[in-house]
Formats: C-alpha cells, structure tokens, sequence
C-alpha cells in the first residue's frame, strides 16, 4: 500500500505537468518550456527520419495526383515564416530568435542573424519580407531570448549574401502583450512594405492590454499602434505611428483582431489578409487602403444592427469578408498561384490554417477581387456549421480543400522554381509541392 502511495505521489505531478505544458503553456517559464521543445524537436527528426527509411508515407498530402509533396526542409524549430532573396530562402524560428538560410535546398548549420526575442504565447520572430537586398524584420524584442519584451519592433537588414548587417530601426508598435502580436508582413508593387499587428488582447488570458481602444472600433481610448496594418516607416522621423502628427496616416486598415497572413495580388497589386477570429468567424478579407475590419464590433459578416455600431474614425471604411469560417480554422499564409507549373490553378489563392492542417484554395473572379463557388452552400461565402448526429461539424468543405496533413501552417509562398513551399511550425519543416 505504501509503495503504491509513493507512486501515486510521483505520477499524479508528472501528469498534471504534462497537462499544463500540452494545454496552456504559457505558465511554464521559458527555462522549463526550452528544454521540452527541445526534446519534442529531437524525437520528431529521429521519428521522421526512421519513418522515411522504412517508407512510411508523408502525412502532408494533395488532393490532386497530378502534383506531389516532399520534406523540402526539416529540422527546423519552431519555423514561422520565410522569404525568398533570389533563389536562397530565409527562414525564422520563433523562440530562437534565429533566421535560418536554405541555400540549394540544404539548410545552413549556422543561422545568418541570431537576435534576443521573448518568447512566450504569440511572442517571437514573427514576420519576414524582402525588398532587392533589403530584409524587414518583425519581432519582439528582448534583453535576452525568453526574456521580457521591451517592443514589438521592425527593423531593416541588409543581405550581403551571408549575412544580414546594418540594422536599422524603421518602426515600433505596441508591446503590451504577449497575445495577438500578427506578423504577417508583405510589399507591394511600389516597394511599400506592410506589416500587420493584432489587438494586443488574447481572450481574457494572462498578459495582455487592459481594454480596446478606438483602434478596435470603441469609441474611447488612444490611438495605440494596435489591431491595424502599418505603412513601415512611412515617415523616418516617426518610428512610433501613434506619436505622428497625423497616425492615422501611418495605417493602411485597421479594426484587425489578429493576422498572421498578408499578401499582394501579383496581377491586380490588391492586398489580401487573413484574420483569426475568437470562437467564431475567421476571415479572408481584401483590404483596400483605409479598410476597416470591423473588430471589436463584429467578426465575420456583419448585420445592419453591427454596422451601424462601428463608430466613424477618419475615412476608414468596413466591409465584409470575402470568406468566413463559423468554426475557427486559424488562418495564416496566404499567397497566390503565380507558375506555369500550376497553370490549373492560376487565378486562385491558397490559404494555409494553423487547426486541422488544412491547405485551402479559393478561386478569384475575373477582376479578381471576389472568390467564387461551385458548390451552391459556400456561395455565401460562408463555411456554415452543420449539425449532424448531435455532433456540430462543417458543410463539406471539398471545393476549397487543395491538401490535408500539414500540422500547424504558418506560411504559404510560391518558389522562384514554380514550387509552392509551405511551413509548419508543429512539424518543424518546408514541405514542397510540385508535379509529379
């Protein structure tokens, strides 16, 4: 009996431990956090590696038998976004502060920059874009990597081809939370960079701003850098937007809960986003200049009553999603099909989600600014709930489902070859899809 206690004693905060890290990690310290990844990337390579030794088939797959998926990349950790310079890739890892440089498809020992993140929640490496030998940078900053965050920062890099040096501070924006930081960033046409940052909220969790701001469609509050998309460093004499004259100018859309998805429409110049809804209601928005998003108010398409509650803020104006999910999916890269390898599929636009492991692709109309449907329940542009033996699932979802298996997507991007290369945090690779 008295063994048997002992037991009980050693297994029962084994697994409350585990549950706690699985669950909410964020109230494990970063010291104890670290070493668990670590461990969790260690048995994820050697498992993936025996698997394809005995060939075991890739869970990430397409549902064309025309194209194929590979492990372009593996090894990784904790990847969140990449960014093609010429036909090298870079890559950042989230909570090692690390860019990471994929040069003929072989991933460097040595990372090209290392620099100090916090790291807890949706703190990190966060966001990448390339502008000729220019690399932009978002992340939050630290003292030291899994430290406290001092600012949510963007810097400017120059790439000599081995490197990236000479940073330069181009903007600042809100750092009062470790939730809901987006990341997405993108250039347009011109050159114009663009990042996007979310509300700073989180649901009521730990660490995150006290209230909405009028940023988020409230009418009270300051402007606070928060829940918008930035023209980066519009004015080299503002690197905070919300001390500029006139902030509202700094932002190209605003009301944005959270984004980890922003990209240019290569034909048109149109910029396109993702957004993470809270229970309900992710999005896939076109974002014209002086888009409104219409969060706090409202998520997903709004009725005459929300509409009529968002309170005016310069000559911002909301629209509604071009698609919504009423179950949450988790959004995140977004990119569209530009290579004469996927000719089938050249007006569409692939969305990659963090749940479920879904690559999604929607279809654009001719002027490419609208996604159309064939199958006559998603014409409303809605992924409905479905109730089917007491059990609440989605309308099928097979029009839009292009691939399956992919873990935690957090980005989407097409190759110099053609290719499309997808990133997954959880699986700690790039997969490639090509034809077979």
């Amino acid at each position: 009996m008295k063994k048997k206690i002992i037991i009980l004693f050693i297994i029962i905060p084994i697994l409350v431990f585990g549950a706690i890290a699985y669950k909410v990690p964020y109230l494990l310290p970063h010291e104890v956090l670290e070493p668990i990844r670590l461990l969790r990337d260690f048995e994820q390579e050697f498992t993936r590696t025996t698997e394809r030794n005995i060939g075991v088939p890739l869970q990430a797959q397409v549902n064309d038998d025309n194209f194929k998926v590979e492990e372009f990349v593996t090894g990784l950790n904790q990847p969140t976004q990449m960014a093609f310079i010429g036909n090298d890739l870079l890559v950042l890892e989230k909570n090692q502060g690390k860019v990471r440089l994929v040069r003929e498809g072989i991933l460097q020992p040595e990372p090209v920059l290392d620099v100090e993140v916090g790291t807890n929640n949706e703190s990190g490496l966060l966001g990448i874009t390339v502008v000729d030998s220019s690399v932009y940078l978002y992340f939050t900053e630290a003292e030291k990597d899994g430290g406290q965050t001092f600012a949510n920062n963007v810097y400017r890099y120059i790439w000599d081809g081995t490197t990236l040096n000479n940073p330069i501070l181009v903007n600042t924006l809100s750092s009062e939370s470790s939730w809901h930081n987006g990341g997405g960033m993108t250039v347009n046409k011109d050159g114009i960079v663009y990042v996007v940052i979310g509300d700073q909220m989180g649901g009521g969790r730990p660490d995150t701003k006290n209230e909405f701001t009028i940023l988020q469609n409230y009418a009270k509050g300051e402007v606070d850098d928060s829940g918008v998309i930035v023209h980066v460093g519009l004015n080299d004499k503002v690197i905070q937007p919300k001390l500029a004259q006139d902030p509202l100018s700094h932002y190209y859309a605003m009301g944005i809960r959270n984004s980890f998805g922003l990209a240019i429409d290569p034909i048109t110049g149109n910029m396109w986003d993702t957004e993470n809804g809270p229970d309900d209601f992710d999005e896939i928005n076109l974002v014209p200049p002086k888009f409104n998003s219409g969060w706090a108010v409202v998520m997903g398409p709004a009725t005459e009553e929300q509409i009529s509650k968002i309170p005016p803020l310069g000559d911002f104006q909301y629209s509604d999603p071009e698609f919504s999910w009423e179950r949450t999916v988790a959004p995140t890269g977004l990119t569209f099909v530009n290579s004469d390898l996927f000719t089938k599929y050249k007006d569409e636009m692939l969305v990659g989600t963090c749940n479920f492991g879904y690559l999604f692709k929607f279809k654009l109309n001719e002027e490419r600014n609208q996604l159309v449907f064939d199958t006559p329940h998603l014409q409303d542009r809605i992924a409905n709930f479905t109730i089917e033996s007491g059990e609440k699932d989605f309308e099928p979802l097979d029009e839009i489902i292009f691939g399956t298996g992919f873990g935690c997507i957090t980005d989407v991007d097409m190759g110099p070859d053609g290719s499309i290369y997808v990133v997954s945090i959880t699986d700690n690779t790039i997969y490639k899809i090509m034809p077979k």
